[in-house]
């Protein structure tokens, strides 16, 4: 395999993110709708779309993970790569906890630290797959085995995850308030690593073969919906059982196809169209929209926040305005801010190389 051709930037996972991100802010302002309007028939529709952000971003994760450190240790940069993606997932543990200090009040009642949402899964599902992937990136064969047995392992036992009590279901169930606990979601993140490990090994063309093959497995899974809730004690059969995400997993692939597809049509253009543009930028700065964006709908600044003004007032019209203000403010404050952190991360690399070329040049002498 051409090493161009599994190095290049894989465009679509970035645009797969951006849109994720757009359909989650239009499900959090749902919050700005009359009650009336949020049990009807249109905004159960968008609920059913907007089951698929969650996954999306759990399997961009994991895609991402497991790509990069498998063409890092094919270049023998692995060690940078593992430490770069573990200071990764430190910033969407630090961003998640961020936000529940927005909600709830962490100093007098620590407890709600515990809280899993989407960013404390997303971020505890990437150290949990970091050492698994960097141990076999090397034999990306063997990665993608074990990711899919391990995506295939959580997707089964998320059902029975439900009757666990005490400390562990603080983080494998909904029964102490976890909104995304790692059952059945951290699977998700497993099938990213394994689409990740066929990418880095064989480019493009591995990536679409793996896409296709979770497309079969996930229609076979979603058609196998009677038997498989059979199986099971009762449980909360669209939220942990096999089918239901092997039935959002194919969706995500398919969408994910879809873009690899438009990618590859639009590769010889010229320069980005702003719908591009605009989508790579919620893409690649989901962390800095999911925090921008949760502040500007609840943190109340000067006693203004969009669900304090509208929360519960709006009818579709005012509800639409106000989605596309909020994309509009949190495109905004994105690329205003993430200009200053990537030059504070440049910043700070800089410093620790330089400090180490110093400490190496004392050694040195001291030799």
């Amino acid at each position: 395999m051409n090493p161009s051709l599994t190095s290049e930037r894989v465009r679509a996972v970035d645009w797969l993110r951006g849109i994720a991100v757009l359909f989650m802010i239009q499900c959090h302002a749902l919050v700005l709708l009359l009650p009336d309007l949020r049990q009807g028939d249109t905004t159960k529709f968008l609920l059913k779309l907007d089951g698929l952000v969650a996954p999306a971003f759990l399997f961009s994760a994991g895609l991402a993970l497991s790509m990069l450190l498998v063409r890092s240790a094919a270049g023998g940069k692995q060690g940078d790569r593992l430490g770069r993606n573990f200071k990764r997932a430190l910033q969407v543990l630090g961003a998640a906890t961020l936000v529940n200090w927005m909600w709830f009040p962490l100093l007098r009642e620590p407890r709600w630290l515990a809280r899993l949402d989407i960013l404390h899964c997303v971020g505890l599902s990437l150290l949990l797959v970091l050492p698994v992937a960097t141990a076999l990136a090397s034999r990306p064969r063997v990665l993608r085995g074990v990711a899919l047995a391990l995506a295939l392992v959580v997707f089964f036992l998320s059902p029975l995850g439900e009757a666990v009590e005490g400390r562990w279901a603080y983080v494998l169930n909904k029964s102490t308030g976890a909104v995304f606990p790692l059952l059945p979601w951290l699977g998700f993140t497993w099938l990213g690593a394994y689409v990740g490990a066929v990418t880095g090994e064989q480019g493009r063309a591995g990536l679409v073969r793996a896409l296709l093959f979770l497309i079969g497995l996930g229609a076979a899974g979603w058609l196998a919906a009677e038997p498989l809730n059979d199986l099971y004690p009762w449980h909360r059969f669209f939220v942990t059982n096999p089918s239901n995400a092997a039935e959002r997993s194919m969706w995500v692939c398919l969408v994910l196809l879809g873009l690899v597809e438009l990618e590859r049509r639009t590769a010889s253009e010229g320069a980005p169209s702003r719908v591009r543009r605009f989508v790579e930028t919620f893409g690649t700065s989901s962390l800095s929209a999911y925090f921008f964006h949760e502040a500007l709908l609840y943190f109340h600044v000067f006693g203004f926040s969009f669900e304090k003004v509208w929360g519960n007032r709006s009818g579709w019209g005012q509800y639409t305005l106000l989605t596309v203000a909020l994309i509009a403010l949190t495109y905004g404050l994105c690329l205003a801010v993430d200009p200053l952190l990537n030059a504070v991360r440049r910043g700070a690399r800089t410093g620790a190389d330089l400090l180490a070329g110093s400490f190496g040049e004392k050694f040195a002498r001291l030799r």
